[in-house]
């Protein structure tokens, strides 16, 4: 025989009440029970995730050192480009202005030449 008495609704119910009130008890209980663990499990979590934010925190500082660097870079090199390419022109122009000048000189020295000798032939024929 699986239950001898005669289970009735109060006894059924006082026995329903007693077992969620052990089992209430039995939580609680294991619940201080465990509460050192839980702490130092929680503290160990939040040592962790302070970790993982250093972490995180000296990755930005990498990407951001990494990226001035870079910034910096680009513009030294842009300067240098720019000052080539003013060099460039600058020498350029220099040369333009010597073979202009050359031109006048040799120009300068036709003409000088050119007058010798009309004054030679005039001075042959007075």
């Amino acid at each position: 025989m699986k239950n001898a008495r005669n289970n009735e609704l109060s006894d059924r119910r006082t026995a329903s009440a007693d077992a969620k009130t052990a089992l209430l008890n039995a939580y609680r209980t294991a619940k201080t029970a465990a509460e050192p663990t839980n702490l130092a499990r929680q503290a160990e979590r939040m040592a962790i995730a302070g970790a993982r934010e250093e972490r995180r925190l000296e990755r930005e500082r990498v990407k951001l050192e990494e990226s001035e660097r870079l910034v910096t870079e680009a513009a030294e090199q842009q300067a240098a480009m720019a000052a080539a390419a003013r060099a460039e022109t600058e020498a350029r122009d220099a040369r333009e202005k010597n073979r202009i000048a050359r031109v006048v000189e040799d120009e300068a020295a036709r003409k000088a030449e050119r007058d010798r000798r009309y004054a030679n032939r005039k001075a042959r024929q007075a």
